[in-house]
């Protein structure tokens, strides 16, 4: 097992490598980028635009500098390679370059990236004034909360439900309760959320949760349980809201499991001998079952954490990773991209060497040496 995790460990490397390339050069593709953004604030708020670029550094214009940069280009072939450029001064555009680092060839500015990426520099928000590792910081709680909560709730449910429709398979309790999964998985999210949010967290109906945020404005006011109990009661439509269709897919991967299991010779033995229904699911069904949940564990997981309450997010005003990525997405905020990607990616590699692990813990017959990589 140890020379296997040793070469899952390797090839981390390549693997990462592999996704922030092409990822990098879809971006170089990608209609639009920070400089095309820097120049359509300009033309169009010219005045705003002194004050978003202050800060950034040696190579960004101050208000005079600005001023005088805003003059007509002499024609140089620099504006032609941005929409709107037009009218501006070429040096100017140039400075732009410049300060987003587009003034350096492409493979040279991926070279940097990831030179720095590994010592997890990864430098500042092009358009806030603050470094992405302060910015990741800042939303990280948001999503470990919704992505722990989410992924615990959906296992403390699923689990027992689907062994429960694998003992009644075929009886009025696993027709109707898949009915309910069914109906429940085909709901989107984000219209539940709204739904929600009208019914139990608005004036027309019932005001009996919070409509925002995840603590309330007298937080520190609060004494140690008050904390917990407001951190607890700001959690319930959001998670109400991303469970209510992802019982499902655990729900039946579950109760498929058991059910394969439960048609095997050695539990007709186990009953043979006189065993309990209990201790023949708990005993010797539970173990060999449970491999096929385990291994869904890291897409689940990662699903909950970083990708699965983008919408969840924005409409219960949290202000998590998922929102920060996509509005960084929006403004072409490559840094936190970047970033942001290669933390998913980093985290989702590790999390599936995790769950090979957990595998030989579980079933320890199982011997990951003597398979391919």
């Amino acid at each position: 097992m140890a020379v296997y995790l040793l070469k899952r460990i390797l090839l981390v490397i390549p693997t990462l490598l592999g996704i922030m390339l092409f990822s990098f050069i879809i971006i170089q593709f990608a209609p639009g980028g920070p400089v095309e953004r820097m120049i359509a604030e300009l033309t169009g708020q010219s005045s705003s635009i002194v004050s978003r670029m202050g800060g950034g550094g040696g190579d960004t214009l101050g208000g005079g500098a600005m001023s005088n940069q805003l003059g007509v280009g002499g024609g140089d072939s620099i504006t032609s390679k941005y929409r709107g450029a037009q009218g501006l001064d070429p040096a100017f555009i140039k400075s732009l370059e410049k300060q987003f680092g587009f003034d350096k060839p492409a493979y040279e500015r991926f070279y940097l990236m990831m030179k720095n990426f590994l010592t997890f520099d990864f430098g500042k928000s092009y358009f806030r004034d603050v470094s992405v590792l302060q910015l990741i910081k800042e939303k990280l709680p948001v999503s470990i909360s919704l992505g722990i909560w989410m992924t615990l709730l959906t296992y403390l449910i699923s689990i027992p439900l689907g062994i429960r429709k694998a003992v009644k398979d075929g009886e009025p309790f696993d027709t109707w309760s898949s009915a309910v999964l069914v109906i429940g998985y085909a709901i989107p999210g984000f219209l539940f959320a709204v739904l929600l949010l009208i019914l139990f967290a608005g004036s027309q109906f019932f005001h009996w949760f919070p409509s925002r945020g995840l603590f309330s404005d007298n937080w520190d006011q609060l004494s140690f349980f008050g904390k917990v109990t407001d951190y607890l009661w700001h959690l319930v439509l959001p998670m109400i809201a991303m469970a209510v269709g992802s019982f499902t897919a655990m729900t039946f991967l579950t109760k498929n499991s058991f059910l394969d299991e439960i048609r095997k010779q050695y539990v007709v033995a186990a009953r043979a001998k006189g065993l309990t229904e209990s201790q023949v699911l708990y005993g010797h069904v539970f173990r060999n079952a449970m491999l096929l949940v385990i291994s869904g564990f890291p897409a689940a997981f990662i699903s909950a954490f970083f990708s699965g309450a983008l919408l969840i997010e924005t409409i219960f005003s949290l202000d998590g990773l998922g929102l920060l990525s996509f509005e960084s997405i929006e403004k072409r905020d490559y840094p936190v991209v970047f970033a942001s990607l290669y933390i998913f990616s980093l985290v989702g590699l590790f999390v599936g060497i995790l769950s090979d692990f957990v595998y030989t813990l579980v079933d320890p017959r199982i011997d990951f040496e003597t398979r391919e990589v």
